[in-house]
Parts: structure tokens; sequence; C-alpha cells
């Protein structure tokens, strides 16, 4: 049967399909709009499966607020020439615009989310049909009070962040939401920061600091032996640096077995208490770099303030009371 053009209209102001998708599933459902409808929805499905295997490592972030609830939604797909697409960003804020008028709480509430009749879900399912690519729904976080703002980095939709006041201050918000999108903190203060992180990075510090005593010890050993540690501090070097006649083969025999000894007795020879004190200042440098509060302010006046006297600066009672943060750029 012929289909007509206001069909097709009608159609893909339902779902969003392309042109040429909406006349073939009419075609096919012989002008049942349902039908249609339901043959598109599968075709999404099939597109979905058969790419669920696929990385997507593009999409957009959106962040909104309204009347005292913020949240941050990221819609991911496989490459930014979807991504960048106007109906792959529309899709994307018309369920956070959805999420915030109902205050979703989390994604599960999301993807269950009305949007035209369908649901979030399967929304997002359709336009993997569409545009032949694996998208999901990954990425949503809110808050909820007063003196909440937002901030899209630089506009791209690919970062995005909130910070929460304990007063009117938005100005000062948003700079420190700058902050956050620029320094990327793990947590508010010390205090906050979760145990798991700080016994991982206790741990990585131990390790390294263990490292670092055993290399100092190798290359003093190797300095006493009147070899240069530059010319050996790799087997490749080695190998390389005899090539180039910068080391002899007695010089290399001799620097291999002096750097295997002095391993086991530098390790031998660790001082675990010593080891134990640097650690734990690595640990604190942690802490004052990946704390929102005890970062330095990258937009004062340049006097090296932490966020927290540069806030204070403003107004003695102006604090931080939470932030979000989601990117979909490896930091």
């Amino acid at each position: 049967m012929a289909i007509s053009i206001d069909d097709i209209k009608k159609l893909r102001a339902m779902t969003g399909a392309g042109l040429a998708d909406v006349k073939k599933a009419l075609t096919e459902a012989e002008g049942d709009f349902d039908k249609a409808k339901e043959l598109l929805r599968e075709r999404g499905l099939a597109i979905a499966a058969k790419r669920s295997d696929r990385e997507t490592s593009n999409g957009c972030v959106l962040v909104k607020k309204v009347d005292g609830f913020a949240a941050m939604l990221a819609l991911k797909c496989e490459t930014d020439f979807v991504a960048n697409g106007a109906d792959f960003i529309a899709l994307t804020q018309s369920i956070l615009d959805a999420a915030i008028a109902a205050k979703a709480q989390d994604i599960e509430a999301v993807k269950a989310l009305d949007i035209n009749g369908q649901t979030a879900q399967e929304a997002v399912t359709q336009r993997s049909g569409i545009t032949g690519e694996k998208m999901e729904l990954d990425g949503y976080l809110t808050l909820e009070g007063d003196n909440i703002e937002v901030y899209d980095h630089m506009g791209k939709h690919t970062l995005c962040t909130m910070v929460q006041t304990n007063k009117p201050a938005a100005e000062q918000g948003h700079l420190v939401a700058m902050q956050v999108a620029a320094m990327k903190p793990v947590a508010l203060d010390k205090e906050s920061v979760e145990q798991k992180i700080l016994d991982e990075e206790y741990k990585t510090a131990v390790e390294k600091t263990k490292l670092e005593q055993v290399e100092k010890f190798v290359e003093m050993k190797i300095k006493k032996a009147g070899i240069n540690p530059n010319l050996v501090d790799s087997e490749d070097h080695i190998e390389s640096n005899m090539a180039k006649g910068w080391l002899t083969k007695e010089q290399a025999d001799e620097a291999r077995k002096i750097i295997a000894e002095a391993k086991v007795e530098g390790e031998a020879q660790l001082k675990m208490p010593m080891i134990e004190n640097i650690a734990k200042g690595r640990v604190q440098k942690f802490l004052k770099e990946n704390c929102l509060v005890d970062q330095e302010f990258q937009f004062g006046d340049g006097d090296k303030a932490t966020v927290e006297q540069w806030l204070a600066k403003q107004d003695k009672e102006l604090k931080i009371v939470a932030f979000k943060r989601f990117t979909l750029v490896a930091d």
C-alpha cells in the first residue's frame, strides 16, 4: 500500500527514527502505526544485541537544576560522530528533563521513565537501531537542596559538575564547580575519603618507597664500581650503550652482577619504620591534592590559597556542602 508523507512525518515525530527507516517500517506494517513502532523497536534491540560487546567510550553528559533538585546524566555511544549529533543530544536532554521532573533517585528509575509513550531505555534502544551503534545510559548523579551550582565544562557535554554550598553564593559556587572539573577531587575533605582509598594509597606508597630505597642502594653500588648508573639503568640501555661503544662487555657484565646482588642486599636492609613514615607522608600529600577543600584554588588571585581559605575570604561562614563530578574523558 502507498504510505503518505504525512504518515511518515507523524511516525518520525513519534519515534525520532530516520525517514528511510520510518517509511520501511510503515510499508512492512502496511500502515499500522503500532506495528511499525514495534518493528523499529525490534531493529533497535537487534542492533543492541549484535553490538553488546562494543565499547561505549563516547557520549553526552548533561547537567541541570530545578527547584532544589539537580542531576547529571550520561548517555554513552561508540563514536563522537553520533555523540555530537543534535538528535543524540536532544534525547539525552529529554531523558534528563524527565529525571529532574520525577526527581529520579537512581539510574534504574531513570531507565523506567516515560519518554513520549515509551520508557527511557526503550527510547535509547530505538535510537541505537537508528544509528547502528551500541548505546547505554550510564552515569546518573543527583544533589538535593538549596544553593546548587552546575557546570558543563566548556559546553562540550563530556564533563559536568555540581557544587552545593551552605548559603547562597552563585558566583563562588560556579568557580568551585570549575575547580572540581579541573582538579578532579576524590572527596570533599579528609574525613570523607573512603577507607579503601586510604588503604590502597598507603599500600602503593609503601611499595613505591621500598622500590626507591632499593634503587638508591643499587645506584650507590654502581657508582662505587666506577660505572655511570644512567648507562645501566635497564637491560635495553645496557645493550644500546654497548652497541654505541659507551660500555664494554666487561663493564656490562660487572654492572649486571652488581645490580642483581645489590637488589637482594638492598631489600634485606630496608628499614620498615622509615618506609612507613615516608608512606604516611605520601598519603598526606595525596589527601592535600585530592580533597576539594584542601586543594590549591585555581581561580583566585594567585595567592596559593586552598579552596577552603579562598571561600573564607569571600565569606567566613561560606562552606561547600557537597559536590558531584562525571566525565567521559579519561582523567
